[in-house]
């Protein structure tokens, strides 16, 4: 039998440095990422939270002021409230007001999704959160097969990462009753490949990230008379996704035949843990790659020696979150790859996640 190489650690203090310093000031070659900045301060502290250090590495004044950047992206308008992605190409470079209308720079419901995430990470009390507004602006972003455009009416681009963040919204919101839960239900079953998997779109090819989103999706989903999966279903799902795993590197493929990814560990790891097939998974060599794919100075890439960004960083922590407690607790402890419980469903730590259901719900009358 052969043993297993003993893991690298995890450099948790570079990473720490690595995430703050993208907080403060992205690097010239990410200014591409500006029109998404919402999400990259979603990866950001999100890193720093999987890591559990925001409340040492950071202050509260840090904390206050990523809140109030993040509130200064909430607008209202025709289409209902919710966040866009940043200052880029606003009509105004201040908002102090919870909302503010803004017919020509609408909210997007992927930024909205990291948005209420990363609040609920900086422990935001959602007191300016208006629910019926949101719920609005979910439904001004379904389409007629059932899918979801990322801003309202049509704008944008069309498709499961979209469906997905409107489902986990509604599921935050405990409140699916804006959207067509049975029409999108039906969009995503046409997003399913031969193989198992689901592509972005019908007739694509799968891959590992659109499969998490669909499978992810479909269990956020209202309760229904039938599973949402039948049998057979699931288990081509998860042949498909355990074969993703690259037998030589332990890290997961994205598409069939193609190289191994940092984040497709998370996507595909996520999948099988929401399908209850995580034990199918070779925890190791899955941590080994991630951890081959550390910078040496802090961050991690999408394959080892390459340059790493936020977006690689969070997910690839995440996915060691989810998978680390399969490791040796002597590989944990003195490796440095421990981490608190993980809510693969919502990508984020249990108690964040905990947190969100809590306070994003209106508040319940006594």
């Amino acid at each position: 039998m052969d043993v297993p190489h003993p893991l690298p650690p995890l450099a948790r203090s570079a990473h720490v440095a690595y995430v703050k310093h993208a907080l403060a000031n992205l690097p010239g070659s990410m200014v591409s990422l500006d029109a998404s900045r919402m999400a990259i301060v979603f990866y950001c502290v999100g890193s720093l939270d999987v890591l559990g250090v925001l409340q040492t590495e950071t202050s509260e004044t840090d904390r206050t002021s990523w809140r109030t950047w993040i509130w200064e992206q909430y607008v209202a308008g025709r289409y209902g409230t919710g966040f866009k992605p940043g200052p880029f190409m606003s009509s105004s470079s201040s908002n102090a007001r919870p909302a503010v209308p803004c017919e020509q720079d609408p909210p997007h419901i992927i930024m909205t999704y990291t948005a209420l995430l990363s609040l609920a990470i900086l422990r935001d009390d959602f007191t300016r959160l208006n629910r019926p507004g949101l719920l609005h602006f979910l439904g001004a972003c379904q389409n007629k097969d059932g899918s979801f455009s990322s801003m309202p009416f049509g704008g944008g681009d069309s498709d499961l990462r979209n469906l997905y963040c409107a489902f986990c919204i509604c599921s935050l919101l405990g409140d699916f009753s804006s959207i067509n839960v049975e029409r999108a239900i039906s969009f995503i079953g046409s997003c399913r490949t031969y193989e198992g998997g689901y592509g972005q779109l019908p007739s694509c090819e799968a891959q590992a990230g659109t499969t998490y989103l669909a499978i992810a999706a479909l269990r956020l989903a209202p309760p229904a008379p039938r599973p949402r999966l039948t049998t057979a279903e699931r288990v081509r799902s998860e042949h498909w996704l355990i074969h993703s795993q690259d037998s030589l590197s332990g890290g997961f493929r994205g598409r069939t035949g193609k190289a191994p990814d940092a984040c497709y560990c998370f996507w595909g790891g996520a999948a099988l843990q929401i399908l209850g097939a995580q034990d199918k998974l070779n925890a190791h060599e899955f941590t080994q790659f991630i951890a081959s794919c550390q910078f040496r100075f802090g961050g991690i890439a999408k394959t080892p020696g390459q340059h790493p960004d936020p977006y690689h960083t969070y997910l690839s922590l995440a996915a060691a979150a989810m998978y680390a407690p399969r490791l040796d607790q002597n590989e944990q402890r003195y490796g440095q790859w421990e981490f608190a419980p993980f809510d693969p469903l919502v990508n984020a730590r249990v108690d964040v996640v905990r947190w969100a259901r809590e306070r994003i719900p209106a508040p319940r009358r006594h």
